[in-house]
């Protein structure tokens, strides 16, 4: 097959996010995740969107169905090489895929002589004979058909000739691409250079793809290694999804490849900006936290903390970035701590759009020591910046005194109910002192923090009707001093929103669960009302 004019500098990304993505323990796509997932991949430029294996499950039968409406990407289907002692037309593994609305194939077969002599029990020659035949079946029937090449680089270690006989017979039925797989994820990059070169001197680069895993993670660094060799598609997956250690991370690879290289993946300024919404997008339709630290996207990628890097990032954030993270849709957070100086304090005032008399001296230095005493005590205003804005305007003195606690009292009821089911009950009492009223209500509530919040509302909302739409979003706690057992300090940060969309969170902490919830819930409280505008009584 003839590399004709294609353009070598052209890098091709390859998501398997559907297939080998699902493959991660706990991860169990449905078709309208896939439906998500596969458009959100098409909006930040990716070549190709392998949706998994038509016939081997109802979903993804249903998946291929209601193919995506993709209008960059082209939408594969995967399977395997015809079977032994079959033909490539009488084969049922091959119909679906031919079948399906895919616009290609990407097929996978052995290429490592231990797994024809032991796992198949073939012929070796049989093996390539039925790698050349699928491949010339599919090319014949769809766009583009691609070879992945299983446990390549195994194979070629142990026995080089029959490895690249199998991909030969690949590239010579009329393979659009061969994919080298790194199936183990046991090879390192200087391995995966040398062995790339060595294939590039019988098949073009341009005709080359790597598929790496993360076993020794390496699959980041093998996959550039591939790059440098001459190989011209990488495959990879949404987050490093995948079994075991996971895949090569795309979200990784396409902006050091667009931002770092020469190469051209494809990807435009605008479509790389989507890449933080994206990448956080899968983690949502997982239902789980994204990773801070995931390189890129993740909050803490351009977070500054110490006083020093802030000062110098307020200058010039090259000083401490190697990016800007707007490129990727991300953005910059000033973290405010006991490292902060008087650099971080003023990015988070401009950052939250606080403004406050700055040149006051000894206010700002009441604040950082405010700041400090209390990270002492474990508080952290990193991802709290609610209460941080509080802190620091209390610190000015700019916030209102809405109401004061007098006391509070919870008490939890566990008995069984007069139907003979075991039920739990929670009941708080809260005593405020509103603009010189003294209050005091009851309330009942789903554990002791809900039924504080209720007995506060309760007491507050006929002098405060602006807290009427505000909602507990989330509820987390810490253990600060796990070695204390049920003595610990514990820290609760405390999400709220209300009916504009705003979403706040506040922070507390206190040896009592219950108190540093209060603590958390009051400054929430505070925080609408100040933002509201609300007049003290």
């Amino acid at each position: 097959m003839s590399s004709g004019t294609l353009n070598e500098n052209r890098v091709y990304l390859f998501d398997s996010t559907l297939r080998d993505g699902q493959q991660t323990q706990g991860v169990d796509f449905s078709v309208a995740d896939k439906i998500a997932i596969a458009m959100g991949l098409d909006t930040i430029g990716v070549d190709y969107v392998e949706g998994g294996w038509p016939g081997a499950n109802p979903t993804d039968n249903e998946f291929f169905n209601e193919r995506p409406d993709l209008k960059v990407a082209q939408f594969v289907a995967f399977g395997m090489t015809r079977r032994p002692g079959r033909s490539a037309e009488n084969d049922p593994g091959l119909a679906p895929l031919v079948n399906s609305a895919a616009d290609a194939v990407c097929i996978v077969g052995k290429t490592w002589d231990f797994h024809v002599d032991v796992a198949l029990d073939i012929p070796r020659t049989e093996n390539i004979d039925m790698i050349g035949e699928s491949i010339a079946f599919l090319k014949a029937r769809k766009s583009e058909a691609m070879f992945d090449a299983e446990h390549f680089f195994d194979g070629y270690k142990a026995n080089p000739q029959f490895a690249m006989d199998c991909l030969l017979s690949a590239y010579d039925a009329g393979a659009r691409w061969i994919v080298l797989c790194d199936t183990n994820g046991g090879t390192l990059p200087q391995e995966i250079r040398q062995i790339v070169s060595e294939v590039t001197n019988k098949i073009p680069g341009t005709h080359l793809g790597i598929h790496c895993h993360n076993d020794t993670e390496n699959a980041v660094a093998n996959s550039l290694a591939a790059v440098e060799a001459g190989a011209r598609q990488i495959q990879g997956t949404l987050n490093g999804l995948g079994e075991r250690c996971g895949n090569a991370n795309l979200v990784s690879l396409i902006p050091s490849l667009k931002l770092k290289t020469s190469y051209d993946i494809g990807v435009s300024d605008a479509q790389l900006k989507r890449l933080t919404s994206v990448s956080h997008m899968l983690d949502e339709r997982l239902n789980r936290a994204s990773s801070s630290n995931a390189a890129y996207v993740g909050q803490s990628a351009f977070t500054h903390k110490g006083g020093l890097h802030v000062s110098a990032v307020e200058k010039d954030p090259k000083t401490y970035e190697h990016i800007n993270p707007e490129d990727v849709g991300n953005r910059r957070h000033i973290v405010v701590s006991d490292q902060a100086g008087r650099s971080n304090v003023l990015a988070m005032f401009r950052d939250m759009n606080i403004n406050l008399d700055v040149q006051d001296n000894g206010k700002m230095t009441t604040l950082l020591q405010r700041v400090k005493d209390r990270e002492y005590e474990g508080y952290s205003y990193d991802g709290a910046e609610a209460s941080f804005e509080l802190l620091a305007r209390r610190a000015f003195g700019e916030v209102p005194k809405y109401f004061s606690l007098s006391r509070f009292r919870v008490m939890d009821d566990r008995r069984w109910d007069a139907k003979h089911n075991l039920v739990t009950e929670s009941e708080a009492t809260v005593r405020l002192d509103v603009g010189g009223n003294e209050i005091m209500e009851v309330s009942t509530g789903n554990g002791p923090v809900n039924a504080l919040d209720c007995a506060l509302r309760k007491a507050l909302l006929p002098f405060y009707p602006e807290l009427e739409d505000m909602v507990l979003l989330d509820y987390k706690v810490r253990i600060l001093t796990p070695q204390d057992g049920t003595r610990a300090v514990t820290r609760v940060m405390i999400e709220s929103g209300d009916s504009t969309g705003r979403r706040w969170t506040t922070v507390g902490v206190s040896p009592n669960i219950i108190d540093a919830s209060y603590n958390a819930i009051n400054d929430g409280i505070t925080w609408k009302l100040f933002h509201e505008k609300a007049k003290s009584i």
